[in-house]
């Protein structure tokens, strides 16, 4: 099947945003292949967990190379959402009903429901991360995070439900709550995000054995290509701007994409 350029432009801004702000790739890899590539929303889902954990694993790779990985949160927040994910992808997903609401003649369907949950998520992250006020971190700098393990591993595996639904990374909910509630400096909580991500996203991908059957590979791959090279920039980028403007940006960035969901699903 051909796909019109815009898609592959799309692929370029997604990888833009996941290298720069460590998040957000998933929010706009499923718009993308919804709204540019005509993908349905719930096999995008499956194709957004893949090329989200593969460009996260690039780019995690080099923010540990800089030490900026928090190899603590990777274990209280991290393990218990990758386990949360894979079950909700493989159970949890599929036992939702088509439509999930119906009253006469109007209905929710899933895909509205996917849709409209990426948007609530979205808002929240946003407005939290705005809001936020942390310092910077450099590279290989030592750094006392308040942690709580037990409320870590609970956020874990809420956040890891709720992404595994809706087929997300989750970097636009882990970044804040590693910032906000953890207390790591933003490219610390960045860094963390990423291998998080990679984990978690790759591990959600192999629990959609019911979508093998509609995967199209050869559209999937090049898509990823075209991401990676775009977070390769993304990370260059991340280096020149300050602290401020990292916060600032991620959460209007957010804002602005679930405003244009919204507007979206509802002139549909």
């Amino acid at each position: 099947m051909n796909y019109p350029v815009a898609t592959y432009v799309a692929a370029a801004v997604v990888g833009l945003s996941l290298g720069l702000f460590g998040a957000g790739g998933s929010i706009l890899t499923l718009p993308v292949l919804v709204y540019f590539a005509g993908v349905s929303p719930v096999l995008g889902t499956a194709y957004s967990l893949f090329v989200v954990g593969f460009t996260a694993l690039l780019a995690a790779a080099n923010y540990l190379r800089l030490g900026l990985v928090d190899r603590g949160a990777l274990l209280a927040f991290g393990v218990p959402s990758l386990v949360a994910v894979f079950l909700a992808r493989l159970y949890l997903l599929p036992s939702i009903p088509d439509p999930v609401v119906r009253w006469g003649e109007w209905f929710v369907g899933k895909d509205e429901l996917v849709m409209v949950a990426f948007a609530v998520m979205m808002v929240v992250a946003g407005v939290s991360m705005i809001r936020a006020r942390r310092d910077d971190v450099r590279p290989g700098e030592a750094t006392q995070p308040r942690r709580s393990f037990l409320l870590a591993a609970v956020e874990g595996v809420l956040v890891g439900l709720v992404t595994g639904l809706v087929g997300a990374g989750g970097g636009f909910v882990i970044v804040p709550v590693l910032a906000i509630r953890w207390g790591l400096p933003i490219r610390l909580a960045i860094g963390t995000s990423l291998a998080i991500i990679a984990a978690k996203s790759l591990i959600g991908f192999l629990g959609d054995v019911q979508l093998a059957r509609q995967i199209e590979w050869s559209f999937l791959i090049r898509f990823t290509a075209v991401v990676c090279l775009g977070m390769l920039v993304g990370v260059a980028v991340n280096r020149r701007v300050t602290i401020a403007t990292l916060r600032g940006g991620f959460g209007w960035f957010v804002l602005l994409a679930a405003a244009v969901i919204v507007a979206i699903e509802l002139c549909t």
